[in-house]
């Protein structure tokens, strides 16, 4: 059943009062004369300043945003982040009713402001209230972790529609679906509050039952998540990432916002043996939330008993292949074995499946249910996905959004256990975002360097920092005299001149080229100067030149 959005100014300041946000709301009076203070400030003599909700002409909100550009009449606006008063000209015009901010703008505007001491918890919890607290209809999963994230909550969404019958919705790095089926690519790994609260009640207007999210850490970081509590969190792994001046200062403080989704919590699922695990079990511990491991062995020997590492284990059948098999005990303690084969390789994704059965389990799926098999047909564009050369059988190309060391490491770890008994020569063709995470570069060129051919430099998404001066300093971090390395801004060109490399060397030395494409996937876009610049795409650059 659908249920309108609806927001009032009254019930707005009632609940920012409840959350000890509130500083006082202030109704602009432009018939009065106007006075400066010691500092030649404006300021409204008669302007009413007040705490209380009865005191101030009640409105509905027709809309909520953080686009002074979208305001509607009787609209609620929050002025977050790096808004500038000069935002607000054409507001009074658009019929903006009251806006909420850390300052006043009473000189800028005759709508109501609601001033609070953070705007974005403000906005997370008005937007929950506007769009008719939806996470109350949802079982809500939330996904954290330096990787494997998305790839779990495809696998986490796959047996979930299969156990409801398509009533699970996912928001991820590189997709948000919220009827089950109709997948659309996403800009950010976990929405802005507004949107994020905007969506969940499209899911709930549509039917799901569970929803599936990737939580960053800068998703607490700058509070996207403010106010909402996980049936079930789980904590795949942690590695050193997106540590810059602009994210997070330094590794401890990545880690800490990540943590802040153990409270948060009602279940927390835990990849068993992560670095620092201790400390997040801690954090369960002492806020009383069950915990439940999960880890990946190689004893692959059914018939022998064995202890468990964790509380959901799975065995490898076949180390670097994506096979395994999920051994459970019943009540009357006797062992059953259910064989997986993923359609998607590496070692790295069967840890990925063992998060993904442990976090149904604890959202009350049976561990005998049929629906967990669900995760052998996923693929996901873009990631882990191979493309065969139609000119020469010696020439392959892997797509990965791989950006970072602890990625590029397990990527090529996987290369190796596949195809290292052929001697492969690898050509990585990479960038690394700008504006933010510089210890991905060093990340990048540290876990690949010493394992590859040649490395290809490219263009990457970026802000305002020049694509030139990413490469130049990816490039500046190249120690290994052997190894082959240019730059080539134009991606596409890029790409064309590692195949082009890779099928000179095979047909020359009729050996294995594998050509690793990472970092951005299946986007069809590349970010530059804040704008989204059309791109081919690198899963359609390589399928258009592999036909050739």
């Amino acid at each position: 059943m659908n249920t309108a959005p609806h927001l009032s100014l009254r019930h707005a300041i009632e609940v920012l009062r409840s959350a000890h946000l509130l500083h006082e709301v202030i109704v602009p009076d432009r018939t009065a004369e106007q006075t400066e203070d010691v500092e030649g400030r404006v300021m409204d003599s008669a302007d009413l300043w007040t705490c209380d909700p009865a005191a101030v002409p009640d409105v509905e909100f027709s809309s909520i945003t953080y686009d002074s550009r979208r305001i509607t009449r009787d609209g609620l606006l929050f002025c977050k982040g790096g808004f500038r008063p000069e935002y607000l000209a054409g507001a009074d015009e658009a019929g903006l009713a009251a806006y909420v901010s850390t300052t006043p703008y009473t000189t800028r505007t005759q709508a109501i402001g609601l001033i609070v001491s953070d705007d974005k918890e403000a906005m997370a919890l008005l937007a929950a209230e506007y769009y008719g607290r939806p996470q109350d209809a949802l079982t809500v999963i939330g996904i954290t972790g330096t990787k494997g994230k998305t790839t779990t909550a495809y696998f986490t969404q796959a047996i979930l529609n299969a156990a409801t019958g398509t009533k699970c919705a996912l928001f991820s790095s590189v997709d948000n679906c919220t009827d089950g089926r109709t997948y659309e690519e996403s800009d950010l790994t976990t929405p802005e509050s507004l949107d994020l609260f905007r969506m969940m009640r499209q899911a709930v207007d549509a039917g799901m039952e569970y929803l599936v999210m990737e939580v960053s850490s800068q998703a607490y970081k700058v509070k996207r998540v403010f106010g909402l509590t996980f049936d079930v969190a789980a904590f795949l792994n942690i590695s050193p990432d997106h540590v810059s001046p602009i994210e997070h200062p330094t590794f401890e403080d990545y880690f800490w916002c990540k943590r802040q989704i153990v409270r948060n919590a009602r279940r927390l699922v835990l990849g068993a043996g992560m670095i620092h695990g201790d400390v997040v079990a801690q954090d369960a511990a002492a806020c009383g939330v069950p915990c439940t491991t999960f880890a990946v062995t190689a004893d692959a020997d059914t018939d022998t008993p064995r202890t468990q590492h964790a509380d959901v284990t799975l065995a490898l059948t076949h180390p670097g292949l994506p096979e395994f098999d999920y051994i459970t005990t019943g009540t009357d303690n006797a062992t059953a074995s259910t064989h997986f084969d993923l359609s998607m390789p590496g070692d790295f994704n069967v840890a990925n499946a063992a998060a993904a059965i442990a976090i149904v389990e604890a959202a009350g799926i049976s561990k005998d249910s049929p629906a967990l098999k669900a995760m052998e047909d996923v693929r996901i564009s873009g990631r882990m996905e191979l493309f065969q050369d139609s000119t020469d059988p010696n020439v392959i190309a892997y797509v990965d959004y791989a950006h970072n060391f602890a990625s590029v490491t397990a990527l090529l770890d996987f290369i190796y256990e596949r195809y290292g008994s052929r001697n492969p020569r690898i050509t990585l063709v990479t960038g690394s975002a700008g504006n933010k995470a510089a210890d991905r570069r060093r990340g990048i060129i540290a876990a690949a360097q010493d394992r590859i051919a040649r490395l290809v430099l490219t263009s990457e998404d970026t802000d305002t920092e020049p694509m030139r001066a990413i490469m130049d300093d990816m490039d500046s971090r190249v120690t290994n005299t052997h190894l082959i390395h240019d730059e080539i801004e134009d991606r596409t060109s890029a790409i064309e001149s590692a195949i082009a490399g890779a099928r000179a060397d095979a047909k020359t030395n009729g050996r294995l080229n594998v050509i690793l494409a990472i970092g951005k996937g299946r986007e069809k876009w590349i970010k530059y100067h804040n704008k989204h610049v059309p791109y081919e795409s690198d899963t359609g650059v390589i399928a258009r030149v592999f036909a050739q």
